[in-house]
């Protein structure tokens, strides 16, 4: 029975990952800043080591793998992010790793993860069960299943990300995390919980998979069929368990943005802050713009959670978003 992180395990996670993992900077843009109302701090994981947060839980989790398990190596699943973590995180400590990942899965992300020296193994996310499939793989190969948030050395290392974020500019009124799996948010909670307390934590869930929301309303997991979403890192159908408790636990609450605003995001990031963002790393800028939320005059950080987007499929996003402007 795996036993839910703390940020004593947050704290040990940074040490693990100092001198392996990017101290990833915070920006800030004045424009930003009136389009929501609020003084944003925007902590940039795109620029992240494999170009999202997903590099830190991968890593923290298999540096603590005891010698037979590095042996025999670690399998996971994953739609990109957490393929691509897997596979770096496994090369540098020298770990075979097998990676599932859907055969919609962008083919940037599928083609980063064999170049990181990950075996990819495509399946259909829409038809196979994914955690079924790794578990048959694990079992025959004697590796170590690794899922992408629903595990304590996975969401101790995520929180890494808040922490720097805090101790770099203080206390903040609000903080917004994308959610799919919850690894991230449930992280983050444990460093903002310590180091932010009157924080009010959102999580933000792209409107056509909102299984988070519904789960907290429910007050109880709830499951969905595979949304249909730009933002390909946020196709979880639930949420872990782990996560959810914490999510239960200490976030005040999760809204939407939907793909129209998430492509709002992309463009004004690539304009106006010269980044390139997935989609699922503007969930929570969308929400600052969009969601209602009462951010007026507030602190607001943000965290970005990746930039790997297929750049063919990122330009037509970008001139469908400026036709429609």
């Amino acid at each position: 029975m795996l036993e839910l992180p703390t940020y004593e395990d947050v704290i040990a996670a940074a040490r693990r990952l100092e001198g392996q993992a990017h101290r990833t900077p915070v920006l800030r843009s004045a424009t930003a800043n009136r389009l929501a109302g609020a003084e944003l701090f925007f902590k940039c994981e795109n620029f992240q080591r494999m170009g999202a947060f997903k590099f830190r839980g991968a890593f923290n989790a298999l540096s603590k793998f005891s010698p037979d398990q590095r042996k025999a190596g670690v399998v996971a699943f994953s739609s990109g992010n957490h393929a691509q973590a897997i596979a770096l995180s496994a090369r540098l400590l020298g770990i075979p790793a097998a990676i599932l990942m859907p055969f919609d899965a962008p083919q940037a992300k599928i083609d980063a993860t064999r170049g990181y020296g990950g075996e990819v193994i495509l399946f259909d996310r829409y038809t196979q069960d994914r955690e079924a499939l790794t578990a048959q793989l694990a079992a025959q190969r004697g590796m170590t299943l690794i899922p992408p948030f629903n595990h304590p050395d996975v969401m101790a290392g995520q929180g890494t990300a808040a922490k720097e974020l805090l101790e770099e500019v203080g206390e903040l009124d609000v903080m917004l995390v994308p959610l799919g799996g919850g690894g991230l948010l449930s992280g983050t909670a444990l460093a903002t919980r310590a180091l932010s307390p009157r924080c009010k934590l959102y999580g933000v869930e792209p409107q056509a998979g909102n299984d988070a929301q519904l789960s907290l309303r429910a007050g109880r997991i709830v499951s969905i069929p595979t949304p249909q979403t730009l933002a390909d890192g946020a196709q979880t159908q639930q949420v872990g368990t782990l996560t959810f408790e914490v999510i239960q636990r200490e976030v005040s609450g999760v809204v939407t943005a939907s793909d129209a605003q998430l492509v709002e995001a992309m463009r004004f990031f690539a304009e106006r802050m010269k980044m390139i963002v997935e989609p699922t790393g503007c969930l929570g800028f969308a929400a600052a713009c969009h969601a209602r939320l009462d951010l007026q005059g507030k602190r607001v950080g943000i965290i970005i959670s990746g930039g790997n987007v297929d750049l063919a499929r990122y330009a037509q996003l970008i001139a469908a978003g400026s036709a429609q402007a």
